[in-house]
């Protein structure tokens, strides 16, 4: 590491000792023991400007502690089929690691409908699993494997990816604002797979827009990406929705619960959902636990988002045009924009 950057650093940890005490204690729950590393995350989002990834790490603080992100964990989502509902439109789950140890987040874009509960449901269980994954996969994947793992690979499975994509760019763009916000760098590399002509004609229009740190993040391979995600992870550990091609494809069960990790029967969903639940019974001693989605406040979106959302929209746009669909589109707007 340059000396320009350990001077950031430097200045960054001063600059932190002057926080009070609420801001310091969420500030521990955040960094899981890691002070350091968590603010180098924070100074690579804002290329490395103190000043800048201070202010941002003051807002993501803030806003912990106005949303209670620290108790998140402790507040299931009730009854079990409406997160049932949740995660059947929801597709995200963990489908193993990577043989450097770093968790392989599987994530369905083009099935995920988010059609079966209020956006708030959708926020609360991303900002959960964000939680669990930087309270207890990431710390448990760090004894195990000997060394800091603060990252995650992300898979992005674009089957089914349709002009009605529309309907979620305003729910994606949320959740992306609060990743990007308020945990920063997290994802070391996204793979992009199955991808149909609609992605290419997007990406095309989007590529440009993104920063040169995003860019070299994003790798959009093959097919269902098989033989390149097996050099880097075992046969266990691909997702589902890449086993399709070649020698696995008889084996491809989408349909089996034990092996889609987006299901609810998955291993990683019931143990994150028996922890929740868990940690909730420990806090409720004195009131039961609530039924309703957890209100957490949406951080308006950077601008460099609102121009990618607005590319894809016109995109979309064009090849709804393309293929005779415009009236079925009319209507539908980005961000209220």
């Amino acid at each position: 590491m340059s000396n320009a950057h350990q001077e950031a650093i430097k200045q960054f940890l001063s600059l932190m000792e002057t926080v009070d005490e609420r801001m310091k204690s969420t500030f521990q729950n955040m960094h899981q023991g890691y002070p350091t590393e968590a603010l180098v995350r924070f100074l690579k989002a804002r290329d490395w400007n103190v000043q800048k990834a201070h202010k941002m790490l003051i807002d993501c603080l803030q806003w912990r502690i106005q949303n209670e992100i620290d108790n998140i964990l402790a507040k299931p989502i009730i009854p079990t089929d409406l997160y049932r509902a949740v995660r059947d439109s929801q597709l995200v789950g963990l489908s193993g690691y990577s043989k450097e140890g770093l968790p392989v987040i599987a994530i369905g874009v083009g099935l995920s409908t988010y059609d079966k509960a209020s956006v708030n449901y959708y926020v609360q269980s991303h900002i959960q699993m964000n939680e669990y994954r930087d309270r207890v996969v990431l710390p448990t994947a760090t004894e195990k494997y000997g060394r800091h793992i603060s990252t995650c690979l992300k898979v992005l499975d674009m089957t089914g990816l349709k002009l009605s994509a529309l309907n979620q760019i305003k729910i994606l763009t949320t959740i992306s604002t609060i990743d990007d916000l308020n945990y920063p760098e997290k994802t070391q590399t996204y793979y992009i797979v199955n991808a149909p002509y609609i992605f290419s004609a997007c990406w095309k229009a989007v590529k440009p827009l993104l920063q040169e740190r995003t860019k070299r993040k994003i790798q959009v391979l093959q097919g269902s990406g098989k033989d390149e995600l097996l050099k880097i992870m075992d046969y266990s550990s691909l997702p589902h929705f890449c086993r399709k091609e070649g020698s696995g494809s008889t084996r491809h069960s989408s349909n089996g619960t034990a092996d889609n990790c987006f299901s609810l029967d998955h291993t990683y969903h019931q143990q994150l959902y028996t922890y929740i639940k868990h940690q909730a019974t420990h806090k409720e001693t004195n009131s039961p636990i609530k039924h309703g989605s957890v209100h957490v406040e949406f951080p308006e979106p950077d601008p460099d988002d609102t121009a990618i959302a607005l590319t894809i929209e016109s995109e979309l746009h064009k090849l709804a045009d393309q293929n005779g669909l415009c009236k079925s589109l009319n209507g539908l707007k980005v961000n209220g924009v």
